[in-house]
Formats: C-alpha cells, sequence, structure tokens
C-alpha cells in the first residue's frame, strides 16, 4: 500500500465497478470530573439498555476488553429488588455466575448458598462496581483484571462476619491459606476458582441443608464453604483467580495480576486500559448524550469474544484438551450470526492483530472439533451451533481483501467449504449433511413445507424449523464468499462453481409480488401466503425471527442484482419507503406474540435484529442516498439513546453496537467480505481514528448537527468525493474525509450508481 496515494476519477470509477462486480439511568462513569477533562470510558453507561423493550436486554458488564474475568449484578432483571449474592465470575454472556460470594451478619440459621440481599447505591464502571448492602450494612467495592479480581467488603455491624462461598455444580475445599475449587459448566468443561482473603479466617466449615458442619470441602449441587470472622471484624479483602485449566492456574493468575489488596489501584489500572481500548477513536462536537451512545457502544464492542490463553496456554471445549497456544492467544465466546455484520469489520479497521488471532482461533477449533468445519456460535463450553448459516466465512473473506493474512487461508477456505457442504445447513443443527442439503444442491434453495405438513428430515433441530428462505438467501452469500476465498487461491473451478450458486437467492424472487417466497419440493410458490405473518412463530417456517420484509434486503453481496430483479432504482427505493412506512397489520401484542424478534419497529423495518442493520444504507446504492443519510439519523434517535431502554432490542456483546459505532462515524460495511464502506451522515463534528499502523483517519463533518444531517458536498484527501463510498484503503492508508453539512438535502450529490 502507498501512503496518502491521491485520489482519482480512475479510483472512484474503479470502486464503484468493484461494488457492482461483489455487490435516563445516569452517567455512572462520569464522576464529578469537569466535562471538558472527560476521558473516554467516562462516557460509559453501563446501565444503557437494561431494560428491554421485548427482548433480552443488555447487561452492566464489569470487566476489562475481551478478558474472560465478566460480572454484572446477579438479579432478576434492571428493576429486580434483591442481588443474588455477589458474582465472582460470569462464564457466558446472559450466564449466571459460576461461583457466588454472600457476606453476612446475622443468626447462622439465616445463612444460605447464596443470600439475597436488599441494596442501594449500585454505581457500575467497566473497571468498578460498588454497591451497599442496606440491611446488612455492607459497602462492597470491586475491582477486575484479566484472568483475577479483588473485592473489598466494609462492614457497619459489630457482629461476626460469615462469607459463604458457593458452586452451583462443583465442588470447593479450603487449605487453611485459600479457597480453591471448580464448577462444571457442561460439556466436559470446568471453570476453577483460587480464592485467597488478606486475613485467615477464624474456622471454615461446610453449609449443608442449612446446616453448618464441620468440614473444609464441599461437593455437588450448591457446594457451600462458610469462612468465619470473629466480631469486631470491619474490613475484608479478597483476591481470587478464575481459569478454564485447573486450580493451579487459577492461583498463578491472581499472583501474576494482583501483588496485593489495593482495589482503588486496581480500578485505577483498568481505568487506563479502558481509556486505551475505548481511545482507539476520538470524537467531538456533538453532546454528551451523543458521546455517551457512542463510547457506550464502543465499549459493547470489547465484551466478546474473550481471549482465554492463561500463562500461554488454554482448554479448549473443542476437543476438551488443555494446548500450548504457541503465542497467538486463543479467543472464543464468539455469536458469529451477528459479530459478522460489523462487529468484526471493526476489530479489522481498530484492532488488526486481534481480529487475526480470533480468526486464527476459527480454523483452530475447526481443527480440533470431530468435523473440519468452521464454528457457528463458539463459546467458552463449545460450538453450540446456533441460528442459520454459516458466516465465519465472511469474517475470513473480509479479513482476507483488507490485507489481514494472521490466519492459514487455505485451512479456512477448507474449514468453511466443510462448515457450508459437508455440515447440514439446517438451523441449530450440527448434523452432517442429509436429504434437505441434497435438495439444495440440485434445486438451488430450501424446499419450504406447507401449512400443517409435518417434519421428517433429522437433521432439522426438533424444536427448530427449516427457515428455507433465511438459509437460501445467508447461503447465497456464504457461498460467495465462499468463491471469492476460492479465486484467491487460485481454485479457479471451484471458484466458478461457488460463484454460479451464490446466485441462488433468484431461485425464491417471486416475479410478480417481488419479495423472496417460500417455495414447495415441486417448485410451487406457497400461496396463500401473508409476508407479514405467514411463517408461524418468528416466522420460521419460511424465515427466521424476522419476517419477509426484513429478509427483501438479504442480498449482501449482489446488491446491484437485486436492484435489477426489482426493476431498477425508483421500484427499489420504493419498496424501500413501503417497508418503513407499512404498518405492523395487528394490534402489538399480537404481532409480537408471533415475532416477538421481529422488534424496534418502523414499519415493517425492525431495528432491534441484526438482518436489518444494512437495510437503511441501501439507499446509497440506488442513487437517492439523501435517504440513507435521513434515515440513519432518525433511527439512531429513535432506537440508541443514553437511558435504561435505550437499546432496541438483543445486544448479543457487541453485534449491534458496532452498528451504531460505524454510523455514528459515518460509515458502514453494509457488504463484508468487500474492501468498501458506505456513507451515511456523521454524528460528530470531528471524529479521529487511531489506525493499527500508526496512521490516523479523520472525519470533519462541517455544522452537523440534528437538523444538518444532510451531506452538501464531499473532499477525500483534498479531492472531490462524489459518491457515497470509502474504500478500505482509503481509511487504512490515512487521511482526512471532509463534509459539508446542511438542513436540506442534497439531493444530487452521491447519486453516481455502481455500474459494472
Amino acid at each position: 500500500m502507498i501512503a496518502n496515494r491521491r485520489r482519482t476519477n480512475k479510483k472512484t470509477s474503479t470502486l464503484i465497478s468493484y461494488i457492482c462486480l461483489f455487490a435516563t439511568a445516569g452517567l455512572t462513569g462520569c464522576g464529578q470530573a469537569d466535562p471538558t477533562d472527560k476521558s473516554p470510558v467516562d462516557y460509559v453507561n453501563p446501565y444503557m439498555g437494561n431494560i428491554s423493550h421485548l427482548l433480552v436486554p443488555t447487561y452492566p458488564t464489569v470487566h476489562l476488553p475481551n478478558s474472560f474475568l465478566r460480572v454484572y449484578p446477579e438479579r432478576r432483571d434492571y428493576t429486580g429488588d434483591r442481588l443474588n449474592g455477589l458474582p465472582l465470575i460470569v462464564t457466558s454472556h446472559r450466564g449466571s455466575s459460576a461461583f457466588n460470594l454472600s457476606p453476612f451478619q446475622g443468626e447462622e440459621a439465616e445463612l444460605r448458598p447464596v443470600i439475597s440481599y436488599s441494596y442501594d447505591n449500585e454505581a457500575i464502571k467497566p473497571y468498578a462496581y460498588s454497591v451497599y448492602l442496606d440491611e446488612q450494612q455492607v459497602a462492597v467495592s470491586f475491582a477486575p483484571s484479566h484472568q483475577s479480581a479483588l473485592y473489598q467488603l466494609d462492614f457497619e455491624q459489630d457482629k461476626p462476619v460469615f462469607l459463604s462461598i458457593n458452586s452451583r455444580n462443583g465442588a470447593l475445599k479450603w487449605d487453611g491459606k485459600a479457597l480453591s475449587g471448580h464448577q462444571d459448566i457442561g460439556n466436559h468443561t470446568n471453570v476453577y476458582i483460587y480464592l485467597e482473603p488478606e486475613v485467615a479466617p477464624s474456622d471454615a466449615t461446610v453449609l449443608r441443608d442449612g446446616k453448618l458442619v464441620e468440614g473444609t470441602t464441599a461437593e455437588g449441587r450448591n457446594a457451600c464453604l462458610v469462612l468465619q470472622f470473629g466480631e469486631g471484624t470491619k474490613q475484608l479483602r479478597l483476591r481470587y483467580g478464575i481459569s478454564f485449566i485447573d486450580e493451579a492456574q487459577a492461583r498463578e493468575n491472581v499472583v501474576r495480576e494482583i501483588k496485593d489488596y489495593d482495589v482503588a489501584a486496581l480500578q485505577d489500572a483498568g481505568r487506563k486500559i479502558w481509556n486505551e481500548a475505548l481511545g482507539k477513536i476520538d470524537v467531538s462536537g456533538g453532546n454528551d448524550d451523543d458521546k455517551v451512545v457512542f463510547y457506550t457502544s464502543l465499549y459493547r464492542t470489547f465484551e466478546r469474544p474473550v481471549k482465554i490463553s492463561e500463562d500461554g496456554r488454554y482448554f479448549s471445549a473443542f476437543d476438551g484438551q488443555v494446548h500450548d497456544d504457541n503465542g497467538t492467544p486463543f479467543y472464543t465466546d464468539d455469536w458469529i450470526w451477528d459479530a459478522y455484520r460489523a462487529h468484526h469489520p471493526l476489530n479489522v479497521l481498530i484492532d488488526a492483530e486481534k481480529e487475526e488471532h480470533i480468526l486464527h482461533s476459527f480454523v483452530t477449533m475447526a481443527e480440533q472439533m470431530d468435523q473440519f468445519w468452521l464454528p457457528t456460535f463458539p463459546e467458552i463450553n463449545g460450538d453450540s451451533r446456533r441460528m442459520n448459516s454459516n458466516h465465519g466465512v465472511a469474517t475470513l473473506l473480509d479479513a482476507h481483501v483488507k490485507g489481514l493474512d494472521g490466519f492459514d487461508l487455505e485451512k479456512a477456505y477448507q474449514a468453511a467449504k466443510g462448515a457450508i457442504t459437508e455440515k447440514t445447513l439446517a438451523p441449530w443443527s450440527g448434523a452432517p449433511a442429509g436429504e434437505l442439503d441434497a435438495f439444495f444442491k440440485t434445486h438451488g434453495y430450501i424446499p419450504a413445507l406447507r401449512d400443517g405438513e409435518q417434519e421428517t428430515i433429522p437433521e432439522v433441530n426438533g424444536f427448530e424449523r427449516r427457515q428455507p428462505v433465511a438459509v437460501t438467501l445467508g447461503t447465497s452469500y456464504d457461498i460467495w464468499c465462499l468463491a471469492q476465498l476460492a479465486k484467491a487461491l487460485g481454485k479457479n473451478e471451484e471458484y466458478e462453481f461457488f460463484l454460479k450458486q451464490s446466485f441462488n437467492y433468484r431461485n425464491l424472487f417471486h416475479p410478480e409480488t417481488h419479495f423472496f417466497h417460500p417455495k414447495d419440493a415441486n417448485g410451487e410458490f406457497i400461496e396463500p401466503f401473508d409476508y407479514v405473518f405467514s411463517g408461524g412463530l418468528g416466522a420460521r417456517g419460511s424465515y427466521g425471527e424476522n419476517n419477509a420484509w426484513v429478509y427483501r434486503w438479504d442480498v449482501q453481496h449482489n446488491i446491484p442484482d437485486l436492484i435489477q430483479l426489482m426493476g431498477g432504482n425508483d421500484a427499489f427505493v420504493k419498496n424501500l419507503d413501503d417497508m418503513f412506512n407499512r404498518p405492523l397489520g395487528k394490534s402489538k401484542s399480537e404481532f409480537y406474540a408471533q415475532l416477538p424478534d421481529h422488534t424496534g419497529n418502523v414499519g415493517q423495518f425492525s431495528m432491534a435484529n441484526e438482518p436489518s442493520l444494512h437495510i437503511p444504507y441501501l439507499y446509497n446504492y440506488a442513487g437517492q442516498p439523501w435517504k440513507t443519510q435521513k434515515r440513519i439519523r432518525t433511527l439512531l434517535k429513535q432506537w440508541f439513546r443514553n437511558d435504561v431502554m435505550g437499546v432496541p432490542g438483543d445486544e448479543d456483546g457487541g453485534g449491534m453496537s458496532a452498528f451504531v459505532v460505524f454510523s455514528k462515524l459515518g460509515f458502514y460495511p453494509v457488504t463484508p467480505g468487500t474492501p468498501m464502506y458506505s456513507i451515511g451522515s456523521p454524528v460528530f463534528e470531528h471524529a479521529r481514528i487511531n489506525l493499527p499502523n500508526g496512521k490516523t483517519f479523520e472525519v470533519i463533518a462541517r455544522n452537523t448537527s440534528d437538523t444538518n444531517k444532510y451531506i452538501q458536498s464531499a473532499k477525500l484527501n483534498g479531492e472531490v468525493l462524489d459518491a457515497p463510498w470509502l474504500s478500505h484503503e482509503d481509511l487504512i492508508n490515512g487521511g482526512t474525509l471532509e463534509l459539508e453539512m446542511g438542513d436540506k438535502a442534497n439531493e444530487s450529490w452521491g447519486i453516481a450508481a455502481p455500474k459494472g
């Protein structure tokens, strides 16, 4: 790459051709600092989105970036009146605590493995947690490191102190100095703990069936040890380490990371680590709420995947073995169906080395499993094979075309090829390919069942449905990605074979309605059919979580062809407009009873579900980028706010939040697997991306505001830019995008349609 390469008309033409070819809870993190002195982490509000409109809410997670020691308050939900003990580690996003700590002063008969607390004055920052257990009169302070953490407990009552430590399903023991043990978290995977109090207890006993009994070992369900401290104890500090390898490694982790019992110092270290991570992007202009939404979203992109290497080793649930990482950290807990769309492209842009390590881990997982298939939902305890399609191939291609090479491309291709051609395409299934897949290979689509027709194909998960349109469309994109990898590796015959299959979406396009419409095994469109409500619960009999109005646009890899199928730019734009304007069609209670994941509605558009994330940018491809600018700003303002309901739906640990990060910066990766971004409408007057190669890319949006959301003119590195696209080369080489913003649409800017 050549730094500061001048933009030319030829470059713009080439890029356009490429496009066608590949076709309020309060600020808990702000403290009392003067606003002008705030650093990025001060704008993070972990409570944003903790009350969901309907789906799973966000969690106020305390952790360091991509570290596996994560905690959040364990309660029924944000409005839950009681805390269930104090968490020691949450082993998966949305999971409960593997180990639990419960301080207590009172009658022994009231001891429980996990004590329910009344609480007040809770404060959460990414690097710190504090709460007051008001009935117990105990002040709690917490600080995390990467694989270890520290609690400080301050007691106000003059009573003996009990500490109840619980493993939900495992074993604990006390050796006179420290507590250690494990919990089984499924699939032959254990999480281990080593916990060391600063002051030795006066006694250690076992809590069994509500009674204290002599002993220093507890096993089974709710295994519980109780450490007792004498009357007059006013403060206890406990450091502990977590491991997925063994108890000895848990001890090594805490000894390595926490030298003493200074909570404030550990919090300060965590704050610096977070500022370094969030400081990869600097923004100015806008208001404080804009910055809170931006940096909170960026913080959530560091929640997963997690790095589980410990002193150069890691336990892999994919083969049940401990491995040397050979200098490349191992990552897991990555819900790729969500993350491929914007989360992984964001990593490529701001943290390329980490993304290489993640993709190297994907390939390693495939090598470790019984079949050499790319994972779909790799978690701490293995691949859960959730959702539909195999979009890990898109993450591989996206990294490759953007210049990342820290993984074996040949192995990656073979693992992706196996996942798409040898594993069944049936959703939520890890079974080998079967009858359904043979039909797809022959006919180019997944056949749908008619109402009342029973499922007979064994590879379809018992509680799921085929999702025939969603799988056909998603697999067409995956196969296109596979074709591009084949081409990059010089496998020209395979490239041609897969490229032809990447047009399979056409097989379900209804020429009269211009929707993707399910067909039966005889090739007949299923009629009658309602594009809002047909398909049963979650529309899974035809689509997947979202209805036909969302899946109408699920051809990320060939948008120019989709435009032509719909009859050209005007028809395409009209169909987009109709989606945003189409009413629910039933009462909210009836609509969401059938389509509970299809939330965050603007008409039939669903801001709360990831297949919608690219849709607002599609106006750019049909010659009306001003509508993308308007729509993006409207959606950000409507659905992403600095309050406890400020996220519209399932935020699965960074997937949706990455959309917010990109969109507030002013561009978005519509098609992962192509080195280009679609321009939207920047929220901030000035944004600077501090790139991994030491260069910077800046976005200057003059006069931008809530009303001045329309691009009047643009320059890239001083040269006129008249198309709504940026290449990855533009960004990674460093430079400046300058936009003049106004309150009325300039309908002539950026109208050049892709040619090819």
